[in-house]
């Protein structure tokens, strides 16, 4: 991901310049992680879903306890971010932390620019490794330690996971549970077709509620596809007529291998390329 910043919006301040420092050494999001904070897509200089991001900003915040997200501050915020990159097209950043102690806490909006690679990526599919976690399929949702289906910015784990998917010369890892059920990406939902059923995880499972998880889910109902939610092991996935992973920033991205063999042939899909055609439709109709 691009690190240079197109625009900042700090609460507060306004738009500032990105190039001075703003976080405070002693607030908690530097000195443990301590903070909430959500990735979406901007499409023709509109947030996509911004009100969904911010009620799940909302949720995460209130897991780990910190103060109460000013929404309406970040929407503010966001929108003159986004004003101020000028561009198009970006990634819209809002982060919300607990501040320093004592004192109010730290929203802002952050606007870089897209990854460049998104479409040659998408056209040529990526590889998964699977990476089984040693905690049963529902450990996520019963380990509240665990902070099931929180966006947090303690993402060491989910960082130290796709490194080791890179180590093993893949683009991306695939969680799975003891029993080796699959749960989630790092960075992304994940989805596989048998015949006419597309099928994904349950949030039950204690996977990330994503934004674009829901948008997809919309989407096929409205096509009349039938998508079945639940605990699916490994096996199902590496044996599916079509798999592919979901988020954000990276919309929908076919996977075409799974522990270095081919999945479906090794090549797109029909569901993914219709996923991402409708994605991009409720995202140009606002």
């Amino acid at each position: 991901m691009p690190t240079e910043p197109l625009a900042l919006a700090l609460l507060g301040h306004g738009v500032v310049d990105p190039g001075r420092p703003w976080l405070a050494v002693d607030d908690d999001a530097v000195l443990r992680g301590r903070a909430a904070f959500e990735t979406l897509r901007v499409y023709d200089r509109r947030p996509f879903r911004l009100q969904s991001h911010l009620s799940r900003l909302r949720r995460s915040a209130a897991v780990l306890d910190l103060p109460e997200v000013d929404t309406d501050g970040l929407a503010a915020l966001a929108t003159d971010a986004v004003a101020a990159a000028a561009e198009p097209e970006s990634v819209l950043r809002l982060v919300w932390t607990p501040g320093r102690p004592g004192g109010s806490p730290t929203g802002f909006a952050l606007v870089t620019a897209l990854p460049a690679d998104l479409d040659e990526t998408r056209a040529r599919g990526v590889a998964l490794v699977s990476l089984q976690l040693a905690i049963g399929a529902n450990a996520r949702s019963e380990s509240r330690w665990l902070l099931p289906g929180v966006k947090s910015t303690s993402y060491a784990v989910n960082i130290a996971a796709q490194r080791e998917a890179h180590r093993r010369h893949a683009d991306d890892a695939v969680l799975l549970s003891l029993e080796e059920t699959v749960l989630e990406c790092p960075t992304s939902n994940i989805w596989f077709r048998e015949g006419d059923v597309v099928l994904t995880p349950s949030l039950d499972l204690g996977i990330l509620a994503g934004v674009t998880r829901e948008a997809l889910l919309e989407a096929a109902a409205g096509a009349g596809t039938v998508v079945e939610e639940g605990a699916f092991p490994v096996s199902r996935l590496a044996a599916a007529d079509e798999v592919f992973v979901s988020s954000s920033v990276r919309e929908v991205m076919p996977v075409v291998s799974l522990d270095g063999r081919p999945v479906a042939g090794g090549a797109a899909g029909p569901a993914a390329t219709a996923m991402q055609q409708a994605l991009r439709r409720l995202a140009t109709a606002g």
